[in-house]
């Protein structure tokens, strides 16, 4: 018998958590049908958590994406389909790829990452249209994309130094109607791999707290730049990510395992921390920077 798991109309970071709660009770060898076909919208994130999410089960899920053409047609420029087709038997109608139209918010199609030459590659993807969108789209400073670049390869750097393996990125650029009503640029990426609190455990010497879990791995990581590494200077990365999601007044989640950490801005009203959630290997960021208001 085989067990259906439905993804919501609207797929993101928060209800993305949907398809965990329904994921969570069913055995490990249960067949499995992730259901898209009434999806309309997905984030970077949601897109790139659902390839994550069939690299988590030894028996291969089976997928059957969005019925809607417009959604599916999205999803395939997006590269969605090409690295679904790797981690899940597809079912279900197909959208054959196009050609790329001259206007697109996708900055970055969903990439793979598991080397660093595959981090090397996304940075010089993206430079370009970074520029164009950070500076002429969302007002920010040219400095930015600078650190817009490193920013991505530093969150990718982490699936090739901490997952063993394959993780996902996707950065995207949309009107985010909900809270702002502005533009904003995201970027995603997930991994399925062995997550932060296993990652820190396993640097030598480290002394476990009665409270250790994965929120307070996230809490080191993030707040206090621990690093598995020995090296001095290690474990700074995701502090100069949180500097310059901050200097723009950005968002910054991260989850792993059963917790969420986030650098809540004053536009959203997310929580800074939730524990409890359904277990979910490896980790899923997601960063975002919305456009500046200028002042005339």
């Amino acid at each position: 018998m085989t067990s259906v798991i439905t993804v919501p109309p609207s797929l993101d970071d928060q209800t993305f958590e949907h398809v965990l709660e329904q994921l969570a009770p069913l055995p490990v060898d249960q067949k499995i049908l992730v259901d898209a076909r009434h999806t309309r919208w997905s984030s970077p994130y949601g897109l790139t958590a659902l390839l994550t999410l069939g690299q988590t089960r030894s028996e291969r899920m089976s997928f059957t994406g969005p019925e809607t053409e417009e959604t599916a047609s999205y999803w395939q420029r997006a590269g969605f389909y090409e690295h679904a087709e790797k981690v899940f038997e597809m079912h279900g109608h197909v959208p054959r790829p196009r050609a790329a139209a001259s206007e697109s918010n996708v900055l970055l199609e969903i990439t793979a990452v598991a080397r660093s030459d595959d981090v090397h590659d996304v940075v010089e993807k993206i430079q370009a249209k970074a520029q164009a969108i950070l500076v002429n789209e969302l007002n920010l400073d040219p400095m930015a994309t600078m650190r817009f670049a490193m920013t991505l390869s530093e969150v990718c750097q982490n699936i090739v130094e901490h997952a063993g393996t394959t993780g996902w990125v996707a950065v995207q650029t949309y009107r985010y109607r909900q809270r702002l009503g502005r533009r904003v640029v995201v970027i995603a990426v997930c991994d399925a791999g062995i997550g932060f609190r296993k990652s820190l455990e396993s640097s030598q010497g480290r002394k476990l707290s009665d409270r250790w879990d994965d929120a307070m791995a996230l809490e080191d990581a993030l707040i206090r730049g621990v690093s598995r590494f020995r090296d001095p200077g290690r474990g700074q990365g995701l502090a100069g990510v949180r500097r310059y999601v901050g200097k723009w007044e950005g968002k910054l989640a991260i989850r792993s395992g059963t917790a969420r950490i986030a650098i809540v801005p004053a536009w959203e009203d997310d929580v800074p921390l939730r524990e409890g959630l359904p277990a979910f290997p490896g980790a899923q960021v997601q960063i975002t920077i919305p456009e500046r208001v200028v002042q005339r």
